[in-house]
């Protein structure tokens, strides 16, 4: 195991310099992380022959991360996915937070969210501890916070992400890390013949803007049912309503029989890689997301990234749950900590 880091790049806002560490195992897998928005930038991982490949999206430079529209490696905070309305009443008092997505809030802030930040680092062995300190009021959201997310590559060929936040006020916290996979590559093209299955037979449909009506809703009968694995693409351009309104999927699926402990998820295989990529998570919700609107752009290497190259598998609270009073509280602060683990594990078949 070995943890090595160089300079990425150049903050402009800051002028700090941004470091990309390179963590990697005695089987040839490596991840690269940047304490700039958390990104996971790479993530190299053996097939049954040893054949390495890096199967997330992302970039060469730092300067495509500062926009990055479609979130590509970072993590999300203090709030993933969405809120109805942009704004949200903790204790009698009401919170207005950036209205970017329509009328409503999308990942908190594009221009101050975790994905922009630069964060402290503290190196181990194989694990970067990234730490930040987000102010009262910051992006709307109340409480002094603190956010530490530890990345450790274990000899498993597994990725972890373990979360920590404390708040000296009640405040809405729900991160994410929104990675795009690709199991033959980041240059492998359509994810659509993809192979999932997820543990959940139930999700939260929306209303147009990709709220949730607060209904949680059986998958049996509908191209929302992933307990049986299936192709991505077999269902998706069906003539029913959800994909409809979200150009396919991007939408929270419930996980079954969650307890807090970290359980298996989701399992992804493609045509083409023995590689097989399990999620387990000790989160109630995972957002799957086919990368619908990832957009012509240029990626790594030369590679140009289009509309569902990537996969993303986001664990997290329900979207809007501050909102819905039968979805999981996500409401954290001194008498409540947010805590969370989530696992990416690769294995070949």
């Amino acid at each position: 195991m070995s943890l090595t880091k160089k300079v990425f790049g150049t903050d402009k806002k800051s002028g700090k310099a941004v470091y990309e560490y390179r963590i990697e195992n005695q089987n040839g897998m490596c991840a690269k992380i940047l304490n700039y928005g958390g990104i996971i930038r790479e993530l190299w991982v053996p097939d049954k022959d040893g054949k390495l490949a890096d199967v997330v999206l992302g970039h060469d430079n730092l300067e495509p991360y500062v926009e990055n529209p479609g979130f590509l490696g970072v993590a999300v905070g203090p709030s993933a996915n969405r809120i109805g309305g942009a704004k949200f009443e903790i204790d009698g008092v009401e919170y207005q937070i950036p209205v970017n997505e329509n009328e409503n809030n999308l990942h908190s802030d594009k221009e101050k969210g975790y994905h922009v930040r630069i964060f402290d680092v503290e190196e181990g062995e194989n694990s970067v501890k990234l730490s930040l300190k987000d102010e009262d009021g910051s992006m709307g959201f109340p409480g002094n916070k603190k956010l530490e997310m530890v990345y450790t590559l274990t000899e498993e060929n597994e990725l972890r992400l373990d979360y920590h936040f404390t708040s000296d006020k009640r405040t809405v916290l729900n991160p994410t890390n929104h990675s795009y996979f690709n199991l033959r590559g980041q240059d492998g093209g359509s994810i659509e013949d993809h192979v999932l299955w997820l543990k959940a037979s139930c999700y939260t449909p929306t209303v147009a803007g990709s709220i949730p009506t607060g209904e949680i809703a059986p998958v049996k009968g509908t191209p929302m049912d992933f307990t049986s694995a299936k192709k991505i693409g077999q269902e998706i351009g069906v003539d029913f309503e959800q994909l409809q309104i979200g150009g396919g999927y991007d939408h929270n699926w419930v996980l079954d029989d969650v307890d807090g402990q970290l359980q298996l998820a989701a399992k992804v295989t493609a045509p083409g890689t023995s590689r097989v990529m399990r999620v387990f998570t000790t989160l109630p919700g995972l957002q799957f997301y086919a990368g619908n609107f990832i957009g012509e752009q240029d990626g790594k290497s030369g590679v140009k990234y289009h509309d569902r190259c990537g996969l993303a598998l986001e664990t997290q609270f329900f979207p809007d749950s501050i909102h819905k009073e039968n979805f999981p509280d996500v409401v954290f602060g001194p008498d409540r900590q947010y805590t969370s683990s989530t696992v990416y594990q690769f294995c070949n078949e």
